[in-house]
């Protein structure tokens, strides 16, 4: 199944290439950039994909049953750009840059010394033919690393003050997800993908892996009154447990509900709050207002001033 899902994946990636890219790249002489091109469309598409999967789950189900009316377009609109950015944009292009001359230089390291850096895979070899398994273990592992990105961008003073961005929303939406300093994206991009390296997430998995926990953020974000039960709290994260976890009381710098996926983690670490009867406001009131009500640049620009507070405080 995921060798038949990569392969439609492939196709389309070149037919979009070889119907629209090539022939304005062969047009305007850039024929030299063609195979960067080619790899852009990749990042492009999986990020309009990931945003189209995220859309078609999430809005239906906020227009279903909102906590909270939408009254702050403005804010919202802010959102949609920062996920534009991010899942189209911006960042994309700078992961490509980054990893593209990271991987080189990493592979050709490995090469060179003779070493075979040890994979999940080859420590647990009945993964190998299980490829739904492995993808499973796959995304508890990452989900597990993305519990503590979380919970370091809540302890350490640095990485809170552009972790704040995102806290400061008070509409939150499914939007709400990618609201995110740019620089805390690119440490999150390095986090997330070195793990995946260093556990051996095989490239046609990693796709998968990626959407699974997108949807899943983008979900908990959501404006929807819903909570999975006493039993299937425990299991999945659900709107309202991560919404504790935005809200006035609980978006302190050391929280509560800090999962992704699975709020077991919170419960081993003992960060878990699983009251099912609580839908509150949202948004962190001792942060800036520019954070809250400000546009892209202004906020980008805050959160670029809290860091140097906090790393003057610091020194």
């Amino acid at each position: 199944m995921i060798g038949a899902l990569q392969d439609s994946w492939n196709s389309l990636n070149g037919w979009i290439f070889e119907t629209l890219v090539q022939p304005a790249l062969y047009s305007l002489g850039l024929m030299e950039w063609a195979e960067d091109a080619f790899d852009w469309i990749d990042f492009a598409l999986f990020g309009l994909v990931q945003v189209l999967v995220v859309y078609a789950i999430c809005r239906p189900l906020e227009a279903w049953r909102p906590v909270e009316p939408r009254t702050d377009g403005r804010s919202i609109r802010t959102d949609i750009l920062y996920t534009l950015l991010t899942r189209l944009g911006l960042l994309p292009l700078l992961a490509f840059v980054l990893f593209a001359s990271m991987e080189s230089r990493l592979s050709g390291l490995v090469a060179s010394s003779g070493w075979v850096p040890p994979t999940l895979e080859t420590l647990f070899p009945a993964l190998r033919d299980a490829p739904l398994l492995a993808l499973a273990v796959y995304i508890v592992v990452l989900d597990f690393g993305e519990y503590w990105h979380h919970r370091f961008q809540h302890r350490f003073d640095w990485w809170w003050a552009l972790h704040s961005i995102h806290h400061a929303q008070r509409q939150m939406t499914f939007w709400t997800d990618d609201r995110n300093h740019i620089l805390d994206d690119m440490l999150g991009a390095v986090w997330f993908g070195g793990l995946a390296l260093l556990i051996g997430v095989p490239p046609g998995q990693f796709p998968l892996v990626v959407v699974v926990l997108r949807v899943a953020e983008a979900f908990s974000h959501a404006n929807i009154r819903l909570s999975f039960g006493r039993v299937g709290e425990r299991l999945l994260v659900s709107p309202r447990f991560h919404r504790l976890h935005h809200s006035r009381f609980g978006s302190a710098r050391l929280g509560k509900n800090y999962a992704v996926l699975l709020p077991v983690w919170d419960w081993i670490f003992g960060t878990a709050d699983f009251r099912r009867d609580l839908f509150p406001a949202t948004g962190d009131r001792r942060l800036p207002e520019e954070l809250a009500s400000g546009g892209w640049l202004r906020q980008q620009w805050a959160g670029l001033r809290q860091l140097g507070l906090a790393l003057v405080r610091r020194a």
